[in-house]
């Protein structure tokens, strides 16, 4: 053994090299600060053995290296930019001094190579990936680039075409797709890596591969025409400019930098590189979207924890083939997880199937599913009139229709049908989950369970605990969602849990600025341009005003002082005037099908007619700042509510479940990070600016407490890491 150490090992066996990357302080491999200095001592030594036949790099875990440790990065991230560039200065020499050995390098990748990870072993001259192995610099998913050599060398290994769509959406690739852009050299199976390995150091010593020239390849520019170049530079930034937006800078420096660096030398071209990193690094975007991910890291441990009490979930069923239950149905089997679907109807059952058909052609349109994998979830869902496949059921969701005499019926009928220790839970977004429990015999066995429209997509669910919940209900409940892949928050009970909740604070600030004369379209505008996928007048819309008249008269009894609109709200103007948005094709705007069968936004006069209909005073000019703040300010207040009413236990659930319930926009971080970054003296004084407008814009005692004090929400601003819960 020529080096052993807490993350790395370095052994000769014969006259090859072999570095295995071994961690001994966690399940997966990391290249955290440890990591690094040790590979810096084991590259020392690689430069001492002059006459090794190769060096091979492996791991000894499950997958090869998922990336850099980016809870320890954080400091480099806060450090003065001079820090930082070192550190990658420091990095891409060690990559440089292994590209630059005297002898062929080889990389075998098992499972995850991600961002570092996958860097280094671009760095080195052949890359064999498992069949199941993943790859990928996903650094612009946290507002970043790649910083260790990627924006360099995968340019000029795949083409810039190829790069750049790697990098600029963070996409992990299976190693299929891997070795046909080029980025691995061999797909072989698990067993077969150090086979592959022997073959192309033998291939290498008998004179049948250059590496020389596959080095120069990585390391001199590109080679491009000026013109061939510009074409290239325009095509990518138009296609990743339309689909990045204005709030997220990172893929199109992405691009910018491979466009400075191309016609340069490796050493030449990497400090472009860092300099973009480093710009890049030090933007709110990046510190938003890293606490994004370390909150997203913090749900998981979360979960983790209640999934320790949880029953085993192996059959499951869903009552109600609607919307909600076909999703349901959908995303169980899926994922697979069997599941019955039941409802009273046969020709409901037969649209409830027909929609999961759409949804796997979809995914096998593209190329995301087999026509056996269709076959597959297909049969794994169980169409069903009667309780006659319930006797094996270890979890029910309940998806009827949104009536608390009808789901405590339906509740009530089928704890009957199941076995004693069945986990019963309801599907609502407005309804008690504790009036709902009165129903039942075991009220310990039943939770909330509420999903978000469409399923397939929405990645959240909340979890509602009922004061009547066992811990092994909502464990098993938590379970299952991560089995569906969703992304579990457990919340108590109140009107309209967590997101429904302070979603509907939003919407009363704007119904408030409405009656005040606000145009919902130019609300609408400038919403999104804050960074929304869509302003509040289109999302009540896409909603349904009967959906959301019923939501906001639940809100308005839970929540008087603040929630209740009295007479001439807009939401009830609307749906009096039968205009229920994309339901039936009219709301604040009108819809028509476009080509591919998706209703298309139009303004409507008639719509308009109604809005004025509740401006007293008519319509006036409103600034932008003033429609910020008048739907944000609430919003902010009713999440930091709900974490000191200890409906959700930490401020990072809370804002993450607005991120992933509702698309609050990932860039701002979440609501109460929002605050933190706006700062809590500066945010009160902005909302008692509009303190004549009711309780609604009034922070809360323990709010203005934190801000006399200097407090956050969170102990840094980029997230998770020390939330103050």
């Amino acid at each position: 053994m020529l080096f052993s150490g807490n993350t790395q090992n370095l052994s000769l066996r014969g006259k090859t090299l072999e570095l295995t990357f071994d961690s001994q302080q966690g399940k997966v491999n990391v290249l955290n600060k440890e990591a690094l200095s040790e590979l810096g001592e084991v590259i020392a030594l690689l430069e001492k053995q002059k006459d090794a036949a190769a060096l091979v790099i492996s791991s000894a875990k499950s997958s090869f290296i998922v990336g850099a440790d980016i809870t320890e990065f954080l400091d480099y991230f806060s450090a003065p930019e001079k820090e930082l560039a070192s550190m990658l200065d420091r990095v891409n020499d060690m990559f440089n001094r292994i590209e630059d050995l005297p002898y062929p390098t080889i990389s075998l990748i098992n499972g995850d190579a991600q961002g570092g990870g996958f860097e280094i072993c671009l760095a080195t001259d052949f890359r064999v990936a498992s069949s199941n192995a993943k790859v990928g610099l996903p650094e612009v998913k946290l507002g970043i680039m790649p910083g260790w050599g990627g924006s360099v060398r995968l340019p000029r290994l795949i083409g810039i075409d190829n790069a750049v769509e790697w990098m600029a959406t963070g996409a992990t690739k299976r190693a299929p797709d891997a070795l046909k852009d080029g980025a691995v050299d061999a797909v072989v199976s698990d067993d077969k890596l150090a086979d592959a390995a022997q073959l192309i150091i033998t291939q290498c010593t008998d004179g049948k591969f250059d590496i020389n020239q596959r080095r120069a390849l990585k390391k001199n520019p590109l080679t491009l025409s000026p013109l061939e170049l510009a074409m290239a530079y325009e095509s990518a930034k138009g296609v990743v400019g339309a689909k990045a937006g204005p709030h997220y800078p990172a893929p199109l420096t992405i691009i910018e930098t491979v466009k400075a660096h191309a016609a340069l030398a490796r050493d030449e071209a990497l400090p472009h590189e860092s300099a973009n990193f480093v710009k890049l690094a030090k933007t709110d975007v990046a510190e938003s979207l890293v606490g994004i991910f370390l909150k997203d890291q913090q749900l998981g441990r979360i979960a983790k924890k209640h999934i320790a009490a949880a029953g085993d979930v192996k059959q499951t069923a869903v009552l109600g083939a609607g919307i909600m239950g076909g999703g349901v149905a959908y995303q169980s089997a899926s994922n697979g997880v069997p599941i019955v679907m039941k409802d009273i109807r046969q020709e409901a059952l037969d649209d409830g199937l027909e929609e999961v058909g759409k949804l796997l052609k979809k995914q096998m349109q593209r190329g995301k599913l087999k026509p056996e994998g269709m076959a597959n979830v297909l049969n794994a869902i169980q169409p069903a009139l009667s309780y006659g496949e319930f006797n094996d059921v270890d979890l029910v969701v309940e998806a009827v229709v949104e009536n608390p005499k009808i789901k405590q019926a339906v509740l009530a009928e089928v704890e009957q049908q199941v076995s004693e220790d069945t986990i019963i839970t309801t599907n609502t977004s407005t309804i008690s989950v504790n009036l709902l429990s009165t129903a039942l015999k075991r009220p310990e066995n039943f939770c909330g369970m509420h999903f978000f429209n469409p399923v397939h997509r929405m990645p959240l669910v909340e979890v509602i605990r009922a004061d009547s919940s066992s811990e092994k209900a909502i464990a098993t409940t938590v379970a299952y969602a991560k089995a569906m892949r969703k992304t579990p928050i457990v919340v108590n009970d109140c009107p309209g849990f967590l997101v429904n909740r302070i979603l509907f604070a939003y919407f009363s600030g704007f119904d408030k600025l409405v009656a005040d004369g606000g145009n919902p379209k130019q609300i609408d505008k400038v919403m999104e341009k804050f960074g929304w996928p869509m302003g509040p007048a289109y999302l009540l819309d896409v909603v349904g005003l009967d959906t959301g008249k019923h939501a906001a008269a639940v809100m308005a009894e839970g929540f008087p002082d603040r929630m209740s609109s009295g007479k001439g709200s807009v939401i009830d103007a609307m749906f009096d005037a039968n205009r229920y948005g994309q339901k039936n094709g009219i709301g604040f705007y009108k819809y028509e099908i476009d080509r591919k069968g998706k209703p298309k936004k139009l303004t409507d006069p008639e719509g308009d007619a109604v809005v004025s209909s509740v401006q007293k005073n008519g319509e006036r000019e409103v600034e932008a700042g003033e429609i910020i703040a008048r739907l944000m300010i609430p919003m902010c207040i009713e999440t930091a509510r709900c974490v000191e009413d200890n409906i959700v236990s930490s401020p990072a659930e809370a804002d993450m479940g607005l991120v992933y319930g509702v698309g609050f926009p990932p860039f701002k971080g979440g609501a109460l990070h929002h605050v933190d970054k706006l700062g809590l003296a500066n945010f009160c004084k902005q909302a008692d600016q509009y303190e004549a407008l009711g309780p609604l814009y009034h922070p809360t005692e323990k709010m203005r407490e934190m801000a006399a004090n200097n407090g956050t929400f969170y102990s840094t601003h980029s997230g998770a890491k020390g939330d103050k819960s």
